[in-house]
């Protein structure tokens, strides 16, 4: 995995003046919360939200979907996500059977539109959508939401510090809320102590089975945004994996008003 450390011989050259400027983004990118003290587990997911949730993203990506028998299926598409997460728009670009199909998410996923090109039909799916898999991934659309909603469905609480992939890593444990309509008795986030960056999530089911793993990785610095490049899935009860990746990805870019509407599957 990539780590964003600053490489001191990129920097010959530089004026300082520069240099701290550079250094100044970056640490202004940090919530003010982690800047003292050591963090408490509520000042660490106000953190994370902030990290995985930028304002406006648009990206080409690509999925791989490997089954457990080995067999793989590949979709490359564009995704566009406005609201720091409450809004995505997904339009596939390959294979040619389903070029032109298109997925609206709203409300951080409680609503789910499709579009099929083919029938040029425009659909709602049912409100239970959420917790089934996305195109047959290991990703289901509640994965596939904004971080935001843990703060309102989950608590959360420190758990132990460990070494994870050769990082020393904060584990936070978020468990759901009575209220809440998870499919998940508790999600582990392992967050590097170097910029509190969650390089994995630990998803048990509603039996506290040990159910998949979200491993973030290859992340890069891009427009001063913390960005894995690779979101892998892995289901260890069913032993398959999904692989996300981006192509191309930009965060200077900014939506028309109703932008994300059902009106707009259509292109």
């Amino acid at each position: 995995m990539k780590t964003n450390c600053i490489n001191r011989e990129k920097l010959v050259g530089i004026p300082l003046g520069r240099i701290i400027l550079l250094l100044f983004f970056v640490w202004a990118a940090i919530p003010g919360q982690l800047q003292g003290a050591e963090p408490d587990a509520a000042a660490l997911l106000d953190h994370v939200i902030f990290t995985m949730n930028p304002e406006n993203v648009k990206a080409i990506m690509t999925q791989t979907i490997t089954s457990s028998s080995g067999d793989e299926r590949t979709f490359r598409y564009e995704s566009e996500s406005g609201g720091a997460g409450e809004f995505s728009l997904m339009r596939y670009l390959e294979p040619s059977r389903v070029k032109g199909n298109a997925l609206l998410l709203t409300d951080f996923t409680d609503n789910i539109w499709s579009y099929n090109a083919r029938t040029n039909r425009v659909r709602r799916l049912a409100s239970n959508a959420k917790k089934m898999k996305f195109e047959g991934s290991d990703f289901t659309y509640e994965d596939m939401g904004s971080a935001k909603v843990w703060k309102e469905d989950f608590t959360v609480s420190m758990g132990e510090k460990d070494r994870l992939q050769s990082e020393l890593c904060q584990q936070l444990i978020l468990q759901p809320k009575a209220r809440a309509n998870s499919s998940y008795s508790k999600i582990i986030l392992w967050l590097r102590e170097t910029d509190h960056f969650p390089i994995q999530l630990d998803y048990y089911d509603k039996n506290e089975t040990f159910l998949k793993s979200l491993y973030l990785e290859d992340i890069r610095l891009v427009e001063g945004v913390l960005t894995p490049f690779t979101m892998r899935m892995h289901h260890h009860l069913e032993n398959s994996e999904t692989v996300m990746g981006y192509e191309s990805v930009t965060y200077d870019v900014n939506f028309p008003k109703n932008y994300f509407r059902e009106g707009n599957l259509k292109k």
